[in-house]
């Protein structure tokens, strides 16, 4: 393997390879072309890929590095490349029974985790004032990230006043992920720091196994993943992390900049190597950032540096009010638009409340725009009612999903049924599910809610049986138009329930791309990982580089993404830096680590704006510029940027959007192919007959097995004798078959 295109200190950390090694990787560094060489060298090398384990946090991350190492060495199907939840589930995959789960276990998110606390604060009469639900969901988080379960916690805090309330919550909704065999993200490392710990069979299995590994954004672990990396590496010692301290921005949610900074003490002999060499941004961008940075005393001394030329200066603009501030960023991206694609833009702001104004003047420039934030596709409400269905066929167990699906659509489920349901679930500790399947729980229904139920019940317990023998995609289509979802908001014939549609549909293509890229993997395409995928996808895992749009997204969110023109607006005092931040230097010294990463996301032009006049959150008044403005260093300013805008000193073309005519519209021409109508005939189609006319002789086709003939045909089976597989007893009207 060639390594002359890597520089110095890049080859020093790929030839490096026995022992513990600390790679402090500056923005833009190229940080993964030195780990993912690093790996290709020690397979080279004669290492197995099956010792070798690679941890990041991001899926997408972690794709990229997989896909440039099989670029560099050719497939790798044995190697973990993994991010910390995504390792930790399947080290529980396979020792669940250590931490008394069942084998079925689900992954709740973060908005399943609300629904189930809100439940909870309900059942148990709390004052939501003196307790709001946010509040509890962050103590119970931070308390797992600690490791510190219920029981802990009541010893350590006292049974009186506030910490026996946090107590009873904390208790109360363990008890209940248990119950529907379900898990948080914080289980999942919690969990399997409990295995390393408890069952010496794992621990010594992975300490064997994995004989060099690799963690990536090393600042950003928290304790348990610290610990969990530790006992890991017992086994060879052969440790490398890669990380950088200056961008350690996520302390708010457990990440522990001491890892990284004690690292040299935790392992003896540690060799550490700097990546000082920029390969993203121009001069001035990397003097501004290096400016900001420097003032931090929490940090390890280095440099930014590039070979490339100073570039443009940094404009900074300070506007009269924020509605002219986000209308300059607007009209700047008009001007630049020539010559670049929508892509190139990114604008960043402090907090998601900044957006509303900004994509207002874009909107006015008719700029296309997509919002990156933590309000996916996959939280719309009917995302989440199909993701839960999905849920209910690989975990019956799952209540939450349970109550949100019963009565979507309306089946005559209301509230007074489920909380006689939910208590006969809680006297004999059954699931809802459970309790339905009892013939005299569902007879004393009245016989219009018990027909739906039945249906509901008939329909999951098929999909249950063929599950196995189903794709996805054709476990999906069933949900669709079996549960009578679909077919509920066609009727209902709104411009809403037609966008929701479109949604359902939207995702359906999702599924789809995940089973292709597991094919084109040669991997199976399973339903339980592709849920784990939803529930665990990340910002940065949603970025499509190639959606033709500018990029609106918090700094938070763009960590590790880079543009070539950047906005970094809010420029102000209590906002950015926050009002939070001011009152302790660790809090300023993270908020100079988030402006240091919102500028080093910039490889050509950036631009800093602030407002004179601010409404936030239905308070306007004046501000005083950030404290981070005025450590730049001011000669990589732009002279002309001075706070006015003046066209003149800046001529360029405003060449705006060409729709081909002025209303779009074109009575001549041909009606293009439809492919939302096409994606609903084809989702009927997919879940209609399914088995329930086929006779004994009829020929048909499985999605999976192929061609076969039908033997039999009951009220409730349809066995098919199939040319490869044999005969197989498959459910009637949920089996995918098709009559040649």
């Amino acid at each position: 393997m060639n390594l002359g295109h890597l520089n110095d200190k890049q080859r020093e950390a790929v030839l490096y390879t026995e022992g513990a090694l600390l790679i402090l990787a500056g923005a833009g560094s190229g940080k993964t072309a030195t780990m993912t060489h690093r790996i290709a060298h020690l397979l080279e090398e004669g290492v197995s890929p099956y010792n070798i384990l690679a941890v990041t946090f991001t899926n997408k991350a972690a794709k990229e590095m997989r896909e440039r190492i099989e670029n560099l060495v050719g497939d790798m199907p044995n190697m973990w490349i993994l991010t910390f939840h995504a390792m930790s589930l399947r080290i529980l995959r396979e020792y669940y029974e250590t931490v008394g789960y069942k084998a079925n276990f689900v992954v709740y998110d973060t908005v399943d985790q609300k629904t189930l606390l809100k439940n909870i604060i309900k059942s148990l009469n709390i004052d939501t004032k003196l307790f709001p639900q946010n509040y509890l969901a962050s103590i119970i988080s931070k308390e797992k990230e600690r490791d510190v379960s219920p029981d802990e916690f009541l010893v350590r805090e006292g049974d009186f006043g506030k910490a026996k309330t946090i107590y009873s919550v904390y208790s109360e909704y363990q008890k209940q992920l248990i119950k529907n065999n379900a898990m948080d993200f914080d289980d999942l490392l919690r969990y399997t720091l409990h295995i390393l710990q408890q069952n010496p069979q794992a621990r010594e299995k992975y300490q064997r196994r994995f004989k060099y590994i690799m963690v990536d954004e090393y600042q950003d672990t928290n304790h348990i993943q610290y610990e969990i990396v530790k006992i890991m590496a017992m086994g060879s010692r052969n440790l490398c992390v890669v990380g950088d301290d200056d961008q350690c921005i996520y302390q708010w949610r457990g990440a522990d900049i001491s890892n990284i900074l004690n690292f040299e003490k935790d392992f003896q002999g540690t060799k550490v190597i700097k990546l000082e060499q920029n390969y993203r941004s121009y001069g001035n961008i990397l003097s501004a950032a290096h400016s900001v940075i420097k003032n931090n005393k929490g940090r390890r001394e280095k440099k930014l540096w590039t070979e490339k030329e100073e570039g443009n200066k940094i404009v900074y603009r300070r506007a009269d009010t924020d509605k002219e501030e986000a209308q300059f960023v607007a009209q700047e991206i008009s001007l630049l638009k020539s010559g670049a694609g929508y892509d190139d833009f990114a604008v960043l702001y402090r907090t998601n409340a900044q957006s509303r104004l900004l994509e207002d003047a874009l909107r006015r420039r008719s700029i296309p725009y997509k919002i990156l934030s933590g309000f996916s596709f996959y939280e719309r409400k009917e995302t989440k009612d199909m993701i839960s269905y999905m849920r209910m066929v690989l975990n019956p167990s799952d209540d939450l999903a349970f109550k949100r699906i019963v009565n979507e659509p309306k089946r005559g489920v209301g509230p007074t049924t489920m909380a006689k349901l939910e208590a006969l679930g809680s006297v004999g500790n059954q699931s809802l599910f459970e309790i339905l399947l009892r013939d005299e729980i569902r007879f004393s229904l009245n016989k219009k809610p018990r027909e739906a139920v039945t249906e509901l019940l008939d329909m999951l317990m098929g999909l249950r049986q063929e599950a196995m023998n189903m794709s996805i995609s054709d476990i999906y289509d069933v949900l669709l138009a079996k549960s009578g979802y679909m077919k509920a908001l066609e009727v209902e014939n709104t411009v809403e329930a037609e966008s929701r549609i479109e949604n359902l549909l939207d995702f359906r293509s999702f599924i789809a791309d995940f089973e292709e890229e597991k094919k084109r993997n040669n991997e199976d395409a399973t339903l339980e990982e592709f849920l784990e995928k939803v529930s665990t996808d990340s910002d940065a895992d949603k970025y499509d580089e190639n959606a033709g749009a500018v990029t609106l997204m918090t700094i938070h969110s763009a960590k590790g993404l880079e543009f070539p023109v950047v906005f970094l607006v809010g420029m102000e005092e209590g906002l950015f830096p926050s009002q939070r931040s001011l009152d302790s230097e660790t809090g300023m010294e993270e908020e100079r680590r988030l402006c240091y990463v919102g500028i080093t996301r910039a490889k050509e032009r950036l631009f800093l704006t602030s407002a004179a006049y601010r409404m936030m959150y239905g308070h306007g008044d004046f501000t005083i510029e950030s404290t981070f403005l005025r450590e730049i260093d001011p000669r990589v300013f732009d002279p002309a940027g001075d706070g006015v805008y003046n066209p003149r000193k800046n001529p360029r073309n405003n060449l705006g959007i060409n729709t081909g005519s002025i209303d779009g519209y074109n009575k001549d021409a041909v009606k293009p192919y439809d492919p939302l109508k096409y994606a609903k005939t084809q989702v009927v189609e997919a879940a209609k007959d399914r088995g329930e006319d086929f006779q004994v002789g009829d020929q048909v086709t499985h999605s999976k097995f192929g061609f076969g003939i039908v033997i039999e045909s009951g009220a409730k089976t349809i066995t098919v004798n199939f040319e490869e597989g044999g005969p197989k007893k498959l459910a009637k009207g949920i089996a995918p078959l098709k009559k040649v």
